[in-house]
């Protein structure tokens, strides 16, 4: 996934694009075919923004279970403190957290 942040958006246009298409093959109206889409798109963007911030967690959270697991756990130089982890550059930056 890299550093690219927009794949639920990404995602969400795929699913308009596709929603679109199906629309016209079926015959509904532009109106219809253009709402539908609009549907599509905010509920595979939100579904796929909730997965992507799922597995960013778990990996955050392996990350630090990995680092206090270490031998020089108590406090050596290549141990982060809970702060140092909001301030990373790929935490999540609503709910108050992140920097």
């Amino acid at each position: 996934m890299g550093k690219f942040r927009g794949w639920h958006i990404v995602a969400g246009i795929a699913a308009m694009v596709l929603t679109g298409i199906l629309g016209t093959a079926m015959g509904l109206n532009n109106t219809a075919t253009f709402m539908s889409s609009c549907v599509a798109f905010v509920a595979v963007s939100m579904w796929m923004d909730s997965r992507i911030a799922r597995r960013r967690r778990e990996t955050a959270r392996e990350e630090t279970a990995r680092e206090t697991a270490r031998p020089d756990a108590a406090g050596g130089p290549g141990r982060r403190s809970a702060t140092d982890l909001t301030l990373d550059a790929d935490s999540p930056k609503r709910d108050g957290h992140g920097g």
